[in-house]
């Protein structure tokens, strides 16, 4: 028989036990104020019904949700370019980033300036998605693209370095389109159905071009380069090129991105079918420069450069930050002419702006959802007048140059079926990144599709 008594608690367990019990509670409370502290910002979920949309769906259709973001590379932050930003260090961002990602849910992700990859893949992991990255030659950072493991399989992947694509011949030359060597990429999955067998995606995403001196200074897109057309230009190519190739030519290519140019830019015309006003020509024609990337026997030291974030990625200029040494154009370099751009550009199918085309319907119900042509009354009637008013605000530049464009297969429209509803130019004062905001200089556009 056991005799022993049972252990009473002495008054320094009870005390200890006690002490360990509020530590545990004051860290629990700790945690949900941090996390309130950062929580982001509500963005209502904008859904367009059939009776509101032109296009009309066969009860079969596949149905995805889709989302690009740019999300400022660390090894590019400099605060004298984010002076009003109150949350520039990585331990400050990721939380904001990470958070965006995993409440938005979406079925495809696609991602530019993606850096600090240890923190961001387990998130992703967790949240069932597969990776798939991709970056430019010395870049540290890169595209990203990420689809659900149970919706989609990878059929295959591509890698487009534009610096070694040709435009290809006109009438009857060849001819080169870039005046500068950029190192920017395109990158494009085939993604199959996990559901439907005979159902599929192609999905490409950029980021092209950027230099903070011409909105700092000029307050003009691509006022000096003509890249970006052109590095456009070779992304429809080559994604219509891939499609042909895995037999894929009833599946919808989803083209999105940090495209770096405005509705009202040339650029956006070109690729969406606008013609050319003169305004927009007259912007074309100092783009016409051969950088010593090109012809590095022209002399050096022409132009000043902005030192803004990747010095260290090597002993060549980083065509991200830094633009020097640039030679006008003479006939021998082959340059095209602005006709001769027209005329190329009029050959390529056109892209179809998805944000454009699903605010346009919301409007009609939802008149109080502000668009760039709002602030920019010259695009009236114009394509590009229904994309958000901004897609990147700081203290420096506030401007929209992300983009979800779609090209169609034939007789089988792509639906947009809800967006999230664009941030308001009061939601971003005094300029992202901010807490409570966004983590990046970028707001993330969310899209549902289906065909």
């Amino acid at each position: 028989m056991n005799t022993r008594r049972p252990y009473e608690l002495t008054p320094q367990d009870l005390a200890l036990a006690q002490a360990r019990k509020e530590k545990k509670l004051k860290q629990a409370l700790e945690a949900e104020a941090v996390r309130k502290s950062n929580a982001l910002l509500s963005r209502k979920w904008i859904t367009i019904s059939q009776d509101h949309s032109s296009i009309s769906l066969e009860s079969n259709s596949i149905t995805i949700k889709i989302l690009t973001w740019n999300l400022l590379a660390q090894c590019l932050i400099r605060r004298e370019l984010f002076p009003t930003s109150d949350c520039l260090k990585v331990a400050q961002r990721e939380p904001l980033i990470h958070e965006e990602i995993q409440r938005q849910d979406a079925q495809i992700i696609c991602l530019q300036e993606v850096d600090q990859l240890e923190k961001l893949l387990p998130v992703l992991d967790n949240a069932g998605y597969i990776h798939h990255y991709a970056a430019g030659y010395r870049k540290k950072h890169g595209c990203l693209i990420a689809f659900k493991k149970d919706l989609f399989s990878l059929i295959s992947d591509k890698t487009i370095f534009y610096d070694d694509q040709p435009i290809g011949t006109v009438n009857g030359r060849n001819r080169i389109g870039g005046t500068f060597r950029t190192r920017n990429i395109g990158y494009m999955l085939a993604l199959k159905s996990r559901t439907n067998e005979n159902e599929g995606v192609i999905v490409a995403t950029t980021h092209l071009f950027w230099h903070p001196r011409y909105f700092l200074v000029l307050n003009l897109l691509f006022a000096l380069l003509i890249n970006p057309f052109f590095e456009c230009a070779i992304l429809i190519r080559e994604t219509i090129a891939f499609k042909e190739l895995h037999s894929a030519n009833g599946w919808p290519c989803i083209l999105a991105g940090d495209y770096n140019f405005a509705p009202n830019d040339p650029a956006y015309s070109l690729l969406t079918g606008d013609s050319l006003l003169s305004s927009q020509k007259e912007l074309i024609i100092p783009s016409m420069v051969v950088h010593s990337s090109l012809d590095p026997v022209f002399p050096q030291a022409t132009l000043s450069s902005i030192k803004t974030g990747e010095e260290d990625e090597g002993d060549e200029i980083d065509p991200d930050r830094d633009i020097v040494n640039a030679r006008a154009a003479v006939e021998a370099d082959e340059l095209l002419s602005i006709q001769e751009i027209i005329e190329y550009f009029s050959e390529l199918p056109k892209l179809r702006s998805i944000y454009a085309d699903g605010l346009c319907d919301a409007r009609k119900y939802e008149n109080n959802i502000r668009s760039y042509g709002d602030r920019v009354p010259a695009v009236h009637g114009r394509n590009g007048a229904n994309e958000p008013e901004y897609t990147s605000y700081t203290h420096y530049w506030q401007a929209v140059l992300d983009y979800i464009f779609v090209l169609e297969p034939s007789k089988r429209p792509v639906c947009v079926k809800g967006l999230l509803e664009p941030l308001t130019e009061k939601d971003m004062i005094p300029g992202l990144p901010q807490k409570h905001v966004s983590g990046s200089d970028h707001t993330c556009l969310v899209a549902e599709l289906a065909w």
